[in-house]
């Protein structure tokens, strides 16, 4: 198999903003790496996305239009486009942010989130690597799982037929 120096690049660019967060990268090879400078990010994204996606911030509770989002759809990160959950994985968690019980498969990479003085794992997109939110263990059936989620870190777009 021959490498071109392109892909060759783009690959070491990923895998060293993978390793510098500390992102578990065993998942999704699959996924095609966007790796943008902190000058691009802040152009492409909204003060409050920028801070959310790239500085691992998290919104206020219920303040996102998508809690009472209701319609059949994906929802996509919102710093690189990539479709991270399907809208009949989504459920009311009552705890003012998104919540979804599965991910699509292979969409996210997963590190522990030590700074409240006790571990939780947090998840990032697995194409741009921008902070969505953290998973926990008390979701509902199939998968027991709560991926709660940041709702300025996302998009959704409704099914169209």
């Amino acid at each position: 198999m021959t490498v071109n120096k392109r892909h060759f690049l783009q690959g070491l660019a990923a895998t060293v903003a993978t390793s510098l967060i500390g992102i578990n990268t065993a998942w999704a090879k699959s996924v095609q790496k966007l790796v943008l400078s902190g000058e691009e990010w802040r152009r492409r994204l909204s003060p409050a996305r920028y801070q959310i996606l790239r500085e691992e911030g998290t919104e206020r509770p219920y303040s996102s239009a998508l809690n009472n989002e209701k319609r059949s759809g994906t929802y996509h990160c919102a710093g690189c486009d990539l479709a991270l959950f399907k809208s009949e994985t989504k459920f009311d968690s009552r705890t003012g942010w998104p919540s979804f019980f599965a991910v699509i498969t292979g969409r996210v990479g997963t590190k522990s989130d030590r700074r409240f003085g006790f571990v939780r794992k947090e998840y990032h997109c697995a194409r741009c690597g921008g902070h969505q939110g953290h998973i926990f263990s008390d979701g509902p059936r199939p998968t027991g799982l709560r991926y709660c989620n940041n709702g300025l870190a996302l998009k959704f777009k409704p099914r169209t037929s």
